[in-house]
């Protein structure tokens, strides 16, 4: 009898059956004498849709909604059904004696096998693999303790009422803005908040009115004491800069008071997904869902780090054993910074990162015991995978100290402050390659009461700034403070705002869109409402931990639904059509909206029963200007097809693709002139193909 192991893709799946041994492989598993690995393609099976209830849903009426299923069912994704099939006909083989989930180790991890085993109406033994990283080490320990599927089964309810309140929600919503309102609008209970965090933004930015502030320096020396009182040292009365400028004009210091205070600055802790993503955003201008997929590579595929999709950054009790094996691993890539820590036999200073109740379903994202060679990894896995292991290496290092010192001195009474660090121990920032901050060469030698020369007091004008708008990693900060979303689906969302053209990134920060501020004047204020959605999200994960009731929750969805479509029902508000253009649709002679496409404008016909669509302008192409870097538009004249990148004016010729040999093709050439000559394709395969291509050719 065999066990039927699920993974989540193709990839993991053959990484399992590696492990396990599994070696005969078909078109949709691989099969060996214990275990047979299948692997599903992302979600297989997802929510009806409403047409799949009624025919009459095809036609979007404002009167059929809100649309509330008695029971809402599940089906199989079309483009993908092929494979679910094969995994059904794997379950009802008879020598198949239980089922192993090895889909990822999350939420939507469980719901992806979850919804394929009640499809398939599974009633055998399910056991659960829940394992942190993809190393052989930790396949091989996951499958000696695999768990019950019971343990698991808030976890899946928790999933279900995650998808089933998207459903109610942002498909009711979004029917009800397209239809009334006669334009593609979606909302969502995540992505309509985060939209609103946007605009916020844009609105301080917008009501800002900068104002004039003035800073007082000394000049002592080599310092420059600035004035300070009462904490603040901007001073915004220009008759006060004046009066001080003139008390103190040619007047000397007196130091009234030193101070000396040691600090600590305690090693940062590892990273979770979240914290990853700001502090690549920052450092590299990484979006948030480029830091995802380089960092699912360094999980998946070079098996370099953690579980990617976690919201913990502590490490449980039990992983203090393997601490020691993982610094081994990098020790290659960061031989200057692993040697000190491997001499002190791999102590651990932050002992506080060990905290089994701060580990959720994962632990913080670290290295793994697998050897890292850095010529394997392009330049952003480089770049990502550096930053996680030097966060790592921070925990063997001791805590930073320094000495904060302040001088407060004054100049005719007037109150001013100098303040200068000193390094006492360079601790975890010695792998930073942080610069050391060092005394002035006069600063020690100054007491208290000591009077000294001032060569002169000076002001800098200034005006105050508004806020900037938002970076990816500033949303992320604000999503994560209002619990917007999971760190696996924060970087989504950011997404889904751009590709439906409500927000707009430009130079690495966030824009609304007149089409989003529209929206949000047009949703109820409970659906753009932080702190409403990150109630549901809390509700969540309640449910995960068996502590929430999941009917009750989603009982409220209904509510909420019903309440939010009579408003929009109700609402009188006018919405524009800010991308409308002059030109007239050849179909149906609406006027046409000018949308961004993935290959350059698209012009789409208003009337959203029509739907004609065509490219405005010529279409960009996949070719990069050697200079810029941006896509090259792909022109056809007369002396043939071409490339042009207006803004560099470069032009490039487009070079005919030579037409690719398929397999088949490979083999016929080969036995022919194999048979031609009276040869044996043995050794000499490579020869005899460059043969057969020459003579095709």
């Amino acid at each position: 009898m065999k066990s039927l192991i699920l993974a989540e893709k193709p990839s993991v799946a053959r990484e399992i059956a590696r492990v396990l041994g599994s070696t005969k492989k078909s078109k949709h598993y691989i099969e060996g004498d214990r275990y047979i690995v299948t692997w599903a393609l992302g979600h297989l099976m997802e929510l009806k849709m409403p047409e799949d209830y009624d025919s009459g849903y095809k036609t979007w009426k404002m009167e059929d909604l809100p649309i509330i299923p008695n029971h809402m069912g599940i089906k199989p994704i079309k483009n993908t059904r092929h494979q679910f099939h094969a995994i059904q006909q794997l379950a009802n083989r008879s020598d198949i004696k239980d089922f192993i989930i090895a889909t990822d180790a999350g939420r939507e991890g469980e719901l992806v096998a979850r919804w394929i085993l009640e499809k398939i109406k599974w009633k055998k033994p399910i056991q659960r693999l829940w394992i942190s990283s993809q190393t052989d080490r930790a396949i091989r320990d996951g499958f000696r303790h695999l768990k019950p599927s019971k343990d698991y089964h808030h976890l899946y309810q928790s999933a279900v009422c995650r998808a089933k309140a998207d459903w109610l929600i942002g498909l009711n919503v979004s029917r009800a803005l397209t239809t009334k309102y006669h334009d593609s609008l979606s909302a969502g209970r995540v992505q309509t908040p985060t939209l609103s965090l946007i605009h916020e933004r844009e609105k301080d930015i917008k009501s800002f009115k900068p104002e004039p502030y003035w800073t007082i320096y000394a000049k002592i020396g080599e310092t420059k004491p600035v004035y300070k009182k009462n904490q603040n040292q901007r001073i915004f009365k220009e008759q006060d800069v004046k009066n001080i400028l003139s008390k103190t004009k040619n007047q000397s210091a007196i130091i009234k008071d030193i101070t000396r205070k040691t600090k600590t600055d305690h090693q940062p802790l590892p990273y979770d997904l979240t914290e990853l993503q700001r502090d690549a955003n920052r450092r590299f201008g990484f979006s948030a869902k480029k830091t995802s997929n380089v960092l699912q590579n360094l999980y998946e595929r070079h098996k370099l780090v953690t579980y990617p999709r976690t919201d913990s950054r502590y490490l449980s009790q039990d992983m203090k054993q393997t601490m020691l094996d993982r610094l081994k691993a990098i020790s290659s890539a960061f031989q200057q910074e692993v040697q000190p820590v491997l001499k002190n036999k791999g102590k651990v200073f932050a002992k506080s990162v060990f905290n089994d109740a701060k580990v959720t379903d994962h632990h913080a994202i670290i290295p793994t015991e697998q050897p890292v060679y850095f010529n394997d990894l392009n330049s952003d896995e480089q770049k990502l995978y550096r930053i996680i292991a030097l966060r790592f290496l921070a925990l063997f290092y001791p805590s930073y100290k320094y000495e904060v010192i302040q001088v407060h001195l004054e100049i005719a009474g007037e109150p001013f402050q100098l303040q200068e660090k000193q390094v006492i121990d360079d601790g975890f920032k010695k792998i930073e390659n942080t610069r050391q901050e060092s005394l002035s060469p006069s600063f020690d030698q100054w007491i208290i009461g000591k009077t000294l020369s001032v060569k002169e007091v000076h002001a800098e004008r200034k005006m105050t700034e508004p806020p900037l708008r938002f970076s990816e990693a500033d949303l992320l900060t604000k999503m994560e403070k209002y619990n917007l979303g999971t760190p696996a689906t924060r970087a989504e969302i950011i997404e889904r705002l751009l590709s439906q053209e409500t927000i707009e990134r430009t130079n690495g920060r966030l824009f609304v869109t007149p089409k989003g501020k529209q929206l949000i004047d047009l949703v109820h204020p409970s659906l753009k409402s932080p702190d409403l959605t990150a109630e549901w999200e809390r509700k969540l994960e309640s449910i995960a931990q068996g502590k929430e009731n999941p009917d009750s929750f989603l009982n409220g969805i209904v509510n909420q639904t019903k309440q939010l479509i009579h408003d929009i029902k109700q609402s009188d508000q006018k919405y524009k059509l800010h991308n409308l253009t002059g030109s007239k649709c050849p179909e149906c002679g609406s006027l046409m909206k000018e949308i961004k496409g993935k290959n350059g404008k698209i012009l789409v016909c208003a009337n959203h029963e029509c739907g004609h669509r065509k490219h405005k302008g010529p279409k960009l192409s996949n070719r990069r200007c050697p200079h810029c870097h941006k896509k090259m538009e792909f022109h056809k004249g007369k002396a043939g097809a071409y490339f042009q990148c207006k803004p560099c004016n470069i032009v490039q010729k487009a070079d005919e693709k030579k037409k690719k040999v398929s397999k088949r093709e490979e083999r016929q050439l080969l036995n022919k002139y194999s048979q031609k000559n009276n040869t044996p394709v043995g050794n000499s395969l490579a020869d005899a193909l460059k043969q057969a291509l020459e003579d095709k050719n």
